[in-house]
C-alpha cells in the first residue's frame, strides 16, 4: 500500500466529492413524455438520466456565464465548470 502514497487517498477523495448521492426528480405530462421518448428514440438516446443532468447543468452553465461577473465569483464558476467537465467524462 505504501507504493502509492497520497494519490489513492486523493482519487477516493475526488471520487466521493464526484459521487451522486441527491436525488431530484420531476414529473411529465403526457404529450412530455411523448415528446422526450420520440426525441430519445430519433438521436439514439440510451442513457436517458445523464441526458437529463447534463441538459438541465448546461442551461445552468450557460445561464452563470451570461451572469458573469455581477451574480458569482469566477472561483464558483470555475469550480462548476470542472465539475461539469468530470461528469462529462465518465
Amino acid at each position: 500500500m505504501a507504493k502509492y502514497g497520497n494519490s489513492s487517498s486523493k482519487k477516493i477523495n475526488r471520487d466521493e466529492a464526484l459521487k451522486r448521492k441527491h436525488k431530484a426528480t420531476f414529473l411529465m405530462n403526457d404529450k412530455e413524455l411523448e415528446a422526450f421518448e420520440v426525441y430519445c428514440k430519433r438521436y439514439k438516446i440510451k442513457n436517458k438520466a445523464r441526458f437529463m443532468r447534463e441538459s438541465v447543468m448546461r442551461a445552468v452553465m450557460d445561464r452563470f456565464m451570461e451572469d458573469y461577473p455581477t451574480l458569482f465569483q469566477k472561483e464558483d464558476l470555475d469550480r462548476l465548470k470542472v465539475i461539469e467537465q468530470n461528469n462529462n467524462n465518465q
